[in-house]
């Protein structure tokens, strides 16, 4: 499809994810794990065939995408206990760092103006040797 096909003022998610991006902050593998240890909360979106698959990250909150804002609005009657402010630093984790951006921006737009995703996701935190759960380790979820 091209430019001219689309409806008026429409973006690809390429250009929406290039807007978005300037408007949030991201965070390497290892920042992220330096915040995680220094009590930030670390969400991943990434869902169960991933996670089986793959395996998870120690410590991570799983929070299934269709109830993300539910669980993570600090205002909101379903908030995960963890959320217990606006000030709470958020660290958004997806496979590869792409949805992960789309989420951060919808939390800050919500108030989380902390709320940061991980470059390269999930699988640049395993590439860079951080810890991973066994796929099948753990079934603690958020949801």
């Amino acid at each position: 499809m091209g430019r001219e096909d689309r409806q008026s003022g429409a973006r690809t998610i390429d250009e929406l994810l290039e807007q978005v991006r300037g408007r949030i902050d991201r965070v390497g593998p290892g920042e992220a794990a330096s915040r995680l240890a220094e009590g930030a909360l670390l969400i991943d979106t990434r869902p169960l065939e991933q996670r089986d698959r793959d395996g998870e990250v120690p410590g991570a909150v799983v929070v299934d995408r269709n109830v993300l804002e539910w669980r993570l609005d600090p205002a909101s009657p379903y908030r995960l206990p963890e959320v217990s402010g606006y000030d709470r630093e958020v660290i958004v984790l997806c496979n590869q760092g792409f949805s992960s951006s789309l989420v951060a921006d919808t939390l800050r737009s919500l108030g989380l103006r902390r709320a940061v995703d991980v470059v390269g996701g999930f699988e640049a935190w395993a590439a860079a040797g951080l810890p991973v759960l066994p796929p099948g380790g753990r079934r603690d979820v958020g949801v």
